[in-house]
């Protein structure tokens, strides 16, 4: 489906539903006041498809920094929009994906597990977060899919992680998009660009 026809579809009580949770948690996180939280939420009610919902949270998808990028963070997300990435150095023990109509893609080439086990918790709904990992990271993928996938796809190594090797676990669900786990080989820091990596 391209991204016209999705904009074009009309839209269901459950999906009005989950643009005023996301509405919610972002006054909840000081992001938008209480007077704008009911100006958006009278759209959100009102709205008939979903390119309705788009100029009610285009501002929301945070605009991340190189430097963010390369010490990562405890959330990402994407709001009908994409998202890449970076971790360089030690992973946040508990970190949290979401895509909304979006996509996310986080690469941990360059990453650390120093609290063992590190957990990402990624949530897809119509959209799409792909978690690359290095060859020696244990990876223990605990999500489900309702109407999507979440799982790992075709690793890119034959190379296998060490008895004892930092576990990475995967959990959270995809409703209507996927959870993607790729294994590649780690990185060189000379393939990258000013902190950013070219794949």
């Amino acid at each position: 489906m391209s991204e016209a026809e999705r904009s074009a579809r009309r839209v269901a009580d459950s999906d009005r539903e989950r643009v005023a949770q996301l509405l919610y948690e972002a006054m909840g996180a000081g992001r938008i006041t209480t007077a704008e939280l009911e100006a958006r939420l009278d759209a959100v009610y009102s709205a008939k498809t979903f390119a309705d919902f788009e100029p009610v949270v285009a501002d929301l998808s945070p605009v991340s920094t190189d430097a963010e990028d390369a010490r990562g963070g405890r959330s990402s997300i994407a709001v009908m929009s994409g998202t890449r990435r970076r971790f360089d150095g030690p992973l946040p023990s508990k970190h949290v994906s979401r895509a909304f109509w979006g996509s996310v893609r986080l690469d941990l080439r360059h990453a650390e597990i120093t609290a063992d086990p590190c957990t990402i918790r990624a949530v897809a709904i119509m959209g799409g977060v792909t978690i690359v990992v290095p060859e020696d990271f244990v990876v223990d993928v605990r999500g489900i899919g309702l109407m999507g996938g979440f799982g790992t796809g075709r690793s890119r190594t034959r190379q296998r992680p060490a008895i004892g090797a930092p576990v990475l676990r995967v959990t959270g669900f995809a409703w209507w998009g996927s959870v993607k786990v790729i294994r590649k080989a780690r990185e060189s820091r000379r393939k990258t660009i000013g902190g950013v990596s070219r794949t």
